[in-house]
Parts: structure tokens; C-alpha cells; sequence
């Protein structure tokens, strides 16, 4: 069983940053990703960013290049989501995921484990 806490969402300004984390607990070994699936109400949930534990490697979706950043802290099997630049349309639930995959997390069916999501409401 893995836990995942990701506290950390809230209401923010259009252009503002917020960085919330995800921490993950239980068994927690080996190779995995970790990654923050999004999904804004009457639409289809998506993921917007992953880390591969296996290298580090890293996915973005192409709406948040540039603007979001996935980093973890493997000693505390944590990973933050900076996020700039935020624009009404990232208004969405935001999800912790963890999945034992070498994969880059891209995909839904990469994760074994989700959180119970936090809202990001961004305000124009």
C-alpha cells in the first residue's frame, strides 16, 4: 500500500505561483513515478506532469511547458509541482498519483496509487 497527502491547493490570481506538495508513504521502493493528474470539472482528467524515479525523467503536458516544474526530494519521497504563470483555465481538481512503472507517468494506467485531489482555483 502506498499513502499519498497532497495538501496545498487554494484560490490564487491569474499569474500568480503556488507549489503544493505530495508526499508519499508505505511502501515505497524500487522503481516509480510519481505524477499530478488534473481535471476540470466537465472534462476529461488528464495528466499534466510526471517524474520517473528511474533517471528522473520528467513529462509536461504542452499546456503547462513553461510555465510548470516538477522536482522531487527523494529522501523524503516527496515531489513538488511549482506552478507560474497560472491562468483561469488550470482551475481543476489536482491529483497525487504514484504508480511502480518505468514508464514516464504520461498516462493514467502508469499509477497504482491516487490522492484524494486538492482544488486550484485560479481567478482572472
Amino acid at each position: 500500500q502506498v499513502q499519498l497527502v497532497a495538501p496545498g491547493g487554494g484560490l490564487v490570481q491569474a499569474g500568480g505561483p503556488l507549489r503544493p506538495p505530495c508526499a508519499a508513504s508505505g511502501r515505497i521502493f524500487g522503481i516509480y513515478a510519481m505524477g499530478w493528474p488534473r481535471q476540470a470539472s466537465g472534462k476529461e482528467r488528464d495528466i499534466v506532469t510526471a517524474i520517473n524515479w528511474n533517471g528522473g525523467s520528467t513529462y509536461y503536458a504542452d499546456s503547462v511547458k513553461g510555465r510548470f516544474t516538477i522536482s522531487s526530494d527523494n529522501a523524503k519521497n516527496t515531489v513538488h509541482l511549482q506552478m507560474n504563470s497560472l491562468k483561469p483555465e488550470d482551475t481543476a481538481v489536482y491529483f497525487c498519483a504514484w504508480g511502480r512503472t518505468s514508464h514516464s507517468g504520461k498516462y493514467s494506467y502508469d499509477y497504482d496509487y491516487w490522492g484524494q485531489g486538492t482544488q486550484v482555483t485560479v481567478s482572472s
